[in-house]
This record gives structure tokens, sequence and C-alpha cells, in this order.
């Protein structure tokens, strides 16, 4: 990582991300940064394999500039996304694109240890296939089904993760890995993943996850926003007009009690999210509309973070999403109902592209934003 982060190098290597091949003329007309700093950071960037030449440039008299590029494979990252009951591990180059991945169903109520030792194992067994070792890591990135505390890594109360609570994930990482970890929750790092590699020229961003929960990432500014204490966007425990239901927060009302996949199951007497899919997929009457009108819950709190928050894309991801145009359309109603046209006239809103990919891909994009922050 110290690769990447050594001052001013960052600066240089972000400036060549894109796959352009540039020359040291080009690199410092772009960074404002004088000839001997520019030279010094190639120099450090090609010791270290993250930028090789890439040929010669026209010349204009006298000897062709040298071009140089990106080596996106000069490092590698781990990407791990835990969910409630499975754990899917990703191998990915320097851009996010992942080369390798495994998925293996694990429950997250086993605890940190069963669940932290196998990512440790399977990012080994990945770099092993791969012919890599740990040695090649730029750092590994985790995504969790809880509130996280992002400046630590620490689960922070997470109501479906007994024994974790203000466990050391990054200590416990970084002694297997032997690089830098980064963790944050799962909803925050599938904004980063669906921004990055789909939305990469939006400023203003909304990812809501409907699954067995409801939360949103949000992106303001081009950048995740994660609020003071790391729980902005925890739309599932806003209260839904009207309603009573009790939350397992305690609370009564709240959105996640009335429309998340969990309360659609409770109320349909089906299994969970994808039994949920199913029945819609196969034309069930009754799961059409129970899904249709969750998404009319969900879209009026959006309505209010609309107002409040003005994006310019919501992004609708997580298991339920799966079910067709019957969510997307509740959520859709009850938007353009209730929010105001100034807010509305360019807004999209749309169903995840990223799939189940967006979380891995955010995991590894939270890696290379940490590597290049310097």
């Amino acid at each position: 990582m110290s690769d990447l982060g050594t001052a001013g190098t960052g600066a240089v290597l972000r400036l060549l991300l894109d796959g352009q091949p540039r020359t040291r003329a080009e690199l410092i007309d772009l960074s404002g940064l004088a000839r001997s700093t520019v030279t010094g950071r190639i120099e450090e960037l090609l010791t270290a394999g993250l930028v090789v030449p890439s040929g010669e440039a026209a010349s204009t008299g006298g000897r062709p500039p040298a071009r140089f590029r990106f080596n996106p494979t000069a490092r590698l990252i781990l990407a791990a996304d835990v969910g409630a009951t499975h754990l899917s591990v990703a191998l990915t180059d320097l851009t996010g694109e992942i080369l390798d991945r495994s998925t293996t169903p694990l429950n997250i109520a086993e605890g940190p240890e069963v669940v932290l030792t196998a990512i440790a194992q399977t990012g080994r067994s990945l770099l092993k296939a791969a012919r890599r070792s740990v040695k090649d890591l730029a750092g590994t990135g985790v995504g969790l089904p809880g509130p996280v505390e992002h400046s630590t890594g620490r689960p922070n109360h997470p109501p479906i993760m007994p024994g974790w609570d203000s466990y050391d994930v990054v200590g416990r990482l970084e002694h297997e890995l032997k690089a830098p970890v980064l963790v944050d929750n799962d909803v925050n790092i599938m904004a980063l993943g669906e921004h990055a590699t789909e939305y990469a020229d939006v400023e203003h961003l909304l990812f809501v996850k409907v699954a067995t929960g409801i939360g949103a990432g949000v992106i303001s500014g081009g950048r995740l926003h994660r609020g003071a204490n790391g729980a902005a966007g925890d739309i599932g425990h806003v209260q839904a007009p009207g309603r009573t239901e009790l939350c397992r927060c305690g609370n009564t009302g709240c959105l996640e009690a009335v429309a998340s996949a969990a309360a659609i199951a409770a109320q349909l007497h089906v299994g969970g999210s994808h039994d949920i899919v199913d029945l819609v997929r196969a034309g069930n009457t009754a799961a059409t509309a129970a899904v249709r009108q969750a998404g009319r819950e969900i879209g009026t709190v959006l309505a209010a973070a609309v107002s409040l928050l003005n994006p310019s894309v919501i992004v609708i991801g997580g298991s339920l999403s799966q079910s067709g145009d019957s969510l997307l359309a509740g959520i859709r109603e009850a938007i353009y109902a209730r929010s105001l046209p100034l807010a509305t006239t360019d807004l999209h809103v749309t169903t995840s592209r990223s799939g189940q990919d967006a979380a891995l891909c955010g995991a590894a994009t939270l890696v290379l934003q940490h590597a290049l922050a310097v």
C-alpha cells in the first residue's frame, strides 16, 4: 500500500487510472506538479510496477517522448461481501475488475472468528489459484450487514450479528492478510460499487437495498456520505406514515417492519425474498399486490429523501429488486406523487445495473480510494 500512498505518487497515478498512456509532459500539465516531482514519482511507480512503459509519442523534433500507462495487476485487492447467510469473496485488480470469486453459505450468527477465518482462508485460496501471494495485496475491503464505525471498522450494535459488537475486524484480518483492511456496512459498499461501475459521472445518487432489511447508501458530490456516526442512509427505521407495526429496533411503524422482504414474507406466509420473487414471477396476485404496496411505502419515505438530498439517480438493489416491475412501479408512484416537480424533473429511478457484483466492486473501490487518498 505504501507504493500507492507516497505523497504525490497518488496524484500522478490517478491520472493514469483511465488506462490512457501519457507522457511526462502531459502528466506535468495535468497534475500541476513540478517536472522534477513528476519524474521522481514516475520512477517510484515504475519501480513498484504500478506503471509500465507504453511506447513512444509522436516526435515534434528530437527524441520521441516515452509514454507510461497504469498496470492494474501490479497489486490485487480482496473484496468480501458478508451477508446474513452467505459469504462472497473476490479477487480484483486495481480497477476493481473481478478476476476470480467464491461464494459459500455462511451464517453471520456463527460469529466473527468463524466468518473472518473463512474470509482469510478463501482469500489465500484465490491468491494461490492466481499464483500470487498476500505480498501482492493492496488491501482488503469488507462489507458487513450491520452498522459499522467506519473509522475503526468495528461493528456498532449490529442487530443480526451476535458477538460482533465492537469486534476488531480490521486488526484480525490485517494480522491474517498482512495488508490494510477497510470495513463498511453492506449498503454503503453497494452504493460505492454501483457508482464506480455504472454512474461515475453522477454527482448525487441514492442506492436503496430492499432485502431482509432496508437501507440506503448516499453519494453526495461524488463521494459517499456516512454522516457523523456512520448512520446516514438508515431509512429502514424511518416511520412509514400511518403504520404501527412493531419493529425489531423497538419502535413502531418503521419502514423495515412494513415493507422489507421479511415483512412481506410474514404477510404471505413464505420463507423469504426468493419465495416472494418466485411468486411474483409466477403471476401470483397476492404477492404482486404486496410487493407493489411495499414499493409505495418505500417511495413515500424516499420522497422525503428526494426533497432533502435532491439526487439525480435512485438505484434500487437487494434481493427484492429482482421481483420485476412491481416494486419499482410502487416506488416511482409514491415518489412522483409526493415530491415537488423541481426535485423530480431530472430524477431517474431504476434497478441496479451491477446486481450481485455491486457489493464486491464497492469493497474493492473502498480499498482503492483509501490507497489513493494521499
